[in-house]
């Protein structure tokens, strides 16, 4: 029998679509790599009985980068990352082996279906995938076809079906335009990242020149990006807007007329308003010399307000962030959710016109039940659905539509307001217009004319089910023709100021970023959320974006020096390149061969220009001499360094005039004023809070690696140094409980909450609770290799015999100790460590055995015993 193999984007897609081809007789298995499963059945394929192997990958398998010297931020010249540095593809999660476990499913297969997302990422997903398992597939016979490519827009049974039953070929052109973006980026953005400064000593970026001269610098990383910096440019564009505006005053006449005992009329002045106030005086006095208003005229037109076009990505976060305070990037996650779940179709579409042969009413009637809206769509389906406004075709996906129906139960706070939104929006579509009558009243009051007008709904239509939408009630009009006269209660001059523009709304950026052609509907909420994650921006009340001052000094620099840095035409046209390769209109490498001589000629520029940045950062920000507060001292002139908190926190030696690195997302403070034995260093000490972890970190050793097993960016919990007091091997016990590669190390400052903590992951092992001391001892554990501790317990709380209080043993192994120990997982402050409350007990998982300090050595016998007392 046959072999196919199926490959989805997502586990959760592999699942839902093996279920509905399998019509729910699949077995499920893990893959070897443990993140995704293989779901198997069998069936018909081109006229044979076969075996369906439904798998996933998690996103892009692989990911564009320089190859390994070139990533060498401190001795490559940045120029050379435009055409001599070569670049490679390098598995995007090393840690999930997508690659091997992909050839271990692709062995011995004969045909593959490509399930994967059907937008321009997902084609280049198809061809990475194809990469991998191609050699490990078997050989065609002669011309025979072995790979599909299935197109569907909703995990629906009928369209899963109806992909499965029109196989198509993955597109080749599409995958291109997407390495022809991703190797732009990557060059320009890293060239302009690291561009390095004629005023230091050495090649450097940005991110380290700036944060060594500015204190208050508060960023962990300053960067340039082709869409990112002309996205910045537009908020920073309207704040120079409003900082330059001059409020103006000008004079309006307003007058109140009524009729009989009907309440005053406020009228609007046909004018509308003047700037010379004697002007507006003038015609107050004018005015004022007739006691009745006549009506001129009374019109009265009946109009419609359109039922919207169908739904695309960008409208839907236009709308998800103006009406539901929901930012880009959040409401892509939850859209994408819906979508894999079979709530809604594909999210990622420019389309606003529905396809021809799209079942309108069978989508409709799906909704008939729901208790919210229900009603309205029975009477819809009753009286006919009304065709929809005729929108956009881009050729790619159908417009985002609600494919089944749900509960807020089901979906959770957001994913139900999102969900309901698209359903509201998708009714809408197919309701009739709102219609409603406008009645304009013309009056003249002397020489002046003045007007007020007046809506009254006849048809509520599709506002019905978009209520926000509506007609609001007004108070009626009198009834009165021309000729009738109002007797004038009151005319005056108010005086107004003209009002300065307010801060772009992430709304009206998206609007912006698709006028302009910068990013697509799916990178546009990946560039508003870098300028907000590197804090060029924040996010004020009604979801507006202010700039900061490094945000507006970074697009002043830029603009100072080439304003095509910042100004949307040259990645406009860049996308217009990009789309042709798609189309295959144009050649891949001709594009990018001309895109990257422009950038690098520009590149050129900047650097020669770069003084100009400096003289902007340099009244915008305090010299980093004058920022902080004193902590440790220097190794090299033993003075103290200050302390700077500002992102990145670091310290700086002003004698020196060096800048140290420090371990970021915790407090910093001194460590007992002990000093580093290699480089006179005063400690620090590192804590993630009450309840989390803590290390010793020397600032130099940091930065500056001292043995050759050490990366950047270790504490002294990884510190290889053979005798300090401080280090791993002195204070490790054994190998993490969690982890492969992490130790648990000694925590000497936790006393009297006493705790071990992985110097790789967020475990820490707490023991030996209001013990009087702890120590780590040189001696080893003769059954699994860790260290013992020394512990000296209070005489009114020793766990011992006969009253004896200090007992040296092993922490696993010991069963005095057995008792004392909790496993719990640290809490991190950075977003990324969240990993819930503590508990007792080990989870699954793999590298269950505490090993001695330093290399890992292979576990004894015993070590059965020693993961039976974790579970």
């Amino acid at each position: 029998m046959r072999t196919v193999l199926m490959v989805a984007e997502k586990p959760s897609l592999a699942q839902s679509i093996a279920k509905i081809l399998s019509k729910g007789s699949c077995s499920t298995r893990k893959g070897l790599n443990g993140a995704c499963s293989v779901h198997e059945y069998t069936g018909s394929f081109v006229g044979q009985n076969v075996r369906f192997k439904m798998t996933s990958v998690c996103g892009h398998v692989m990911s564009l980068d320089f190859i390994g010297k070139y990533n060498n931020w401190d001795k490559v010249d940045p120029a050379e990352l435009f055409s001599k540095a070569p670049t490679e593809k390098k598995e995007a999660n090393p840690k999930l082996n997508m690659v091997k476990f992909l050839q271990v499913e692709a062995k011995g297969c004969d045909y593959v279906v490509l399930w994967l997302d059907c937008d321009k990422e997902g084609e280049n997903i198809c061809f990475e995938v194809l990469d991998a398992i191609q050699p490990m597939m078997n050989k065609s016979y002669g011309n025979e076809r072995t790979i599909y490519r299935a197109k569907f827009s909703s995990i629906t049974d009928t369209d899963i079906c109806n992909a499965m039953n029109q196989l198509g070929e993955p597109n080749k052109n599409e995958a291109l335009s997407v390495d022809a973006r991703q190797e732009l980026d990557l060059r320009i953005g890293c060239a302009f990242t690291r561009v390095f400064m004629p005023l230091s000593l050495n090649f450097s970026f940005q991110t380290k020149y700036f944060q060594g001269k500015y204190g208050n610098l508060d960023s962990s990383l300053i960067s340039f990006g082709p869409c990112q910096t002309p996205t910045l440019g537009f908020c920073v564009e309207r704040h120079d807007k409003i900082q330059s505006f001059k409020a103006e005053a000008y004079w309006v006449v307003q007058a109140k007329v009524f009729k009989g005992k009907d309440s005053p009329l406020t009228l609007d002045w046909d004018r509308v308003r003047v700037f010379d106030r004697d002007v507006g005086q003038m015609f107050v006095n004018m005015a004022k010399t007739a006691k009745e208003a006549k009506v001129d005229s009374v019109t009265k037109k009946e109009k419609a307000k359109q039922r919207p076009p169908a739904l695309n990505t960008v409208e839907m976060l236009r709308v998800a962030s103006s009406a539901l305070g929901m930012g880009p990037q959040h409401t892509m996650q939850i859209a994408e959710r819906l979508y894999t779940q079979g709530y809604i179709s594909y999210p990622r579409t420019e389309t606003t016109h529905y396809p021809e042969n799209f079942d309108l009413k069978g989508t409709l009637k799906q909704q008939a039940n729901s208790s919210f809206w229900g009603e309205m769509v029975k009477a819809l389906l009753s009286e006919g659905i009304n065709r929809p406004r005729k929108g956009a075709d881009a050729g790619d996906h159908p417009p985002i539509t609600p494919m089944r129906a749900a509960s807020e139960s089901e979906l959770g706070s957001d994913g139900w307001r999102l969900y309901d939104y698209i359903t509201r929006h998708f009714i809408a579509t197919v309701s009739p217009d709102c219609k409603y009558l406008q009645t304009t009243i013309s009056f003249s009051i002397a020489t002046e004319g003045f007007t007020c007008s007046g809506k009254t709904l006849i048809s509520a239509g599709y506002t019905e089910v978009m209520p926000w939408q509506g007609i609001p009630q007004e108070e009626a009009l009198p009834v009165c023709e021309r000729g009738d006269t109002f007797t004038v209660d009151e005319i005056k001059l108010l005086e107004k100021q003209t009002n300065p523009p307010d801060y772009l709304t992430e709304s009206e950026l998206i609007t912006l970023m698709e006028k302009h052609g910068i990013g697509t509907d799916a990178s546009i909420p990946v560039h508003i959320n870098n300028i907000c994650q590197r804090n060029y921006v924040t996010v004020e009340s009604g979801r507006k974006l202010k700039p900061t001052n490094l945000g507006i000094v970074l697009v002043h620099g830029y603009y100072k020096i080439d304003a095509d840095l910042v100004l949307p035409t040259i990645r406009s046209a860049v996308e217009k390149q990009l789309t042709l390769i798609a189309l295959g209109k144009a050649n891949f490498q001709q594009v990018l061969q001309h895109t990257l001589d422009i950038f690098k000629r520009k590149f050129h520029y900047f650097v020669d220009s770069i003084a100009g940045m400096d003289e902007l950062m340099e009244v915008s920000f305090s010299p980093i001499a004058d920022t902080g507060k004193p902590l440790s001292r220097c190794g090299k002139c033993h003075r103290f360094m200050k302390y700077i908190q500002a992102k990145p926190s670091r310290l700086h030696c002003s004698h020196c005039d060096e800048t140290y690195s420090l371990p970021q997302n915790g407090a910093i403070k001194l460590y007992k004023e002990l000093k580093c034995p290699l480089d006179e260093f005063e400690l620090v000490l590192w804590t993630s809070g009450s309840r989390g972890k803590s290390y010793p970190v020397c600032p130099y050793c940091f930065s500056n690696p001292p043995f050759r097993d050490m990366k950047k960016g270790m504490g002294c919990n990884e510190c290889t140094h053979p005798s300090c007091q401080h280090s791993l091997n002195s204070l490790g016990i054994g190998q993490c409980v969690e982890c492969e590669t992490g130790v648990l190390v000694f925590d000497p400052t936790s006393g009297p909450k006493w705790r071990m903590a992985c110097n790789k992951c967020n475990v820490v092992v707490h023991f030996f609770e209001q013990a009087h001391k702890v120590q780590v001892s040189q001696d080893s554990c003769d059954s699994c290799e860790a260290s013992l501790v020394i512990v000296d317990f209070n005489k009114t709380r020793s766990p011992l015999p006969d009253g004896e209080t200090q007992h040296t043993g092993c922490a696993f192994c010991d069963p005095v100790f057995q008792d004392l120990v909790e496993l719990k997982y640290a809490t991190m402050r950075h977003p990324m460590h969240r990993a819930g409350g503590a508990r007792r007990g080990r989870g699954r998982g793999r590298g269950r055995r505490p090993m001695g300090k330093g290399n890992p050595k292979k576990p004894k016998d015993k070590m059965a015993a020693l993961a039976a007392y974790f579970v």
